[in-house]
């Protein structure tokens, strides 16, 4: 089958991330993603099924890897080679149209009893990712024997197998997955009817985080942070209360919480501030904004994934911020226990979300597509995806 595979090399890694992670590179010869024939995966037990992708996302973190700038944290946790892609909605072999749950969790691996995080309904903190009949790895797409959604075919348990309902186009359930991230994110987050909520960034992950927190938190107040215009026009459309630029976000905190600001030497700080701050970038700028205009007391739930970056924990212990991870998905306790897909699977319809995937490429455009992935955001674009309906016409 036709697939772009993801080889591990040390060198190449080395090549890439000295390259700045500049895209001419990081799907060169030199790099670690290759396009190619490769056996289909094999079903791991009896019970598993084939599913054949129609759309899968880029993600930031699938950029994140192929560039380079991939926290070596997640190495041990993954197996190579692997065949990206976790955004993934497609087709059974008989012709049932699905989106892929892609945590690996003890039930998938057929371990049983389940470990603690997994018996609490949180199998992408499963513990057993090294156990079971395939290989070690956090989520289809990450591992080596489960094939990803840029390949032609992939393997998948029944229980990470959802049904698409016939109001949600391909182009919106490819969205499925990042959105139940941001779903469990803006249940973690907790924000009340009095609280005010600022949600930093506007790629895919900030702009799903925003409609979350709307539907499933509604805050007193959502101040969305977006750099670009498309960004901020969606934003609003997705139920931002107020969008504003990234060097804007103090005034504006301060305008819309009473606090009062002050400057420092390289940046300045809110006496108040936000009560819930939603970090959708990942990156040091935006992280250590973060926690210095959400108020004392408050919480910065960490969407997007980060790597390695220069944080400075002062204002995190003098303020006393509850600062957590999202992670994933699984079961919801604050909605008495419904799996996360479900939730992001009956919100979805009245979303509109098939106006923020495109554009759709083959993977024969591989390079094309992962360059325009990289520069979404400027170009006007959120969710860029590899369309292989193409290849079963």
């Amino acid at each position: 089958m036709l697939a772009l595979t993801y080889a591990r090399s040390i060198p190449a890694f080395a090549v890439v991330k000295a390259a700045g992670g500049r895209a001419d590179v990081a799907t060169s010869a030199l790099s670690m993603l290759k396009l190619g024939d490769v056996p289909e995966p094999q079903l791991p037990a009896r019970d598993w099924v084939r599913v054949m992708p129609s759309l899968s996302g880029i993600c930031g973190s699938d950029l994140a890897a192929i560039s380079g700038h991939v926290s070596l944290y997640l190495d041990p946790l993954t197996s190579y080679p692997f065949i990206p892609g976790h955004e993934v909605v497609g087709v059974l072999d008989d012709g049932a149209r699905v989106v892929i749950e892609p945590a690996l969790g003890c039930l998938v691996r057929g371990v049983d009893p389940p470990c603690p995080r997994c018996a609490e309904g949180r199998p992408g903190l499963c513990y057993n990712v090294t156990e079971g009949p395939i290989e070690v790895g956090l989520q289809t797409g990450y591992c080596a024997d489960t094939g990803g959604g840029w390949g032609e075919t992939l393997v998948a348990h029944p229980s990470q197998v959802h049904p698409v309902p016939d109001s949600l186009t391909d182009e919106a359930a490819v969205l499925i997955e990042p959105f139940a991230c941001c779903v469990h994110a803006a249940l973690r987050g907790g924000a009340t009817k009095d609280d005010m909520v600022v949600v930093a960034g506007a790629g895919t992950i900030g702009l799903l985080t925003v409609a979350a927190v709307k539907l499933f938190t509604p805050p007193k107040r959502l101040i969305a942070i977006a750099k670009h215009p498309t960004q901020r026009d969606l934003a609003r459309k997705l139920g931002a209360d107020q969008v504003v630029a990234p060097a804007d976000v103090f005034q504006r905190v301060r305008f819309a919480t009473a606090a009062r600001r002050l400057e420092g030497m390289n940046r300045p700080l809110l006496l108040g501030g936000s009560d819930v701050t939603f970090e959708c970038v990942g990156r040091a700028d935006s992280l250590n904004d973060a926690v210095r205009f959400t108020r004392e007391g408050g919480t910065v739930v960490v969407v997007g994934m980060p790597g390695e970056q220069k944080v400075d924990w002062a204002p995190i212990w003098q303020r006393e911020l509850t600062v957590t991870g999202a992670y994933a998905y699984g079961t919801e306790p604050k909605r008495k226990g419904r799996k996360t897909f479900e939730l992001a699977l009956e919100a979805a319809p009245e979303m509109h979300l098939d106006e923020l995937t495109g554009p759709l490429f083959g993977l024969g455009e591989y390079r094309d597509a992962i360059a325009y992935a990289m520069s979404a955001g400027r170009l006007g674009a959120v969710k860029v995806a590899f369309d292989l309906r193409r290849l079963r016409a």
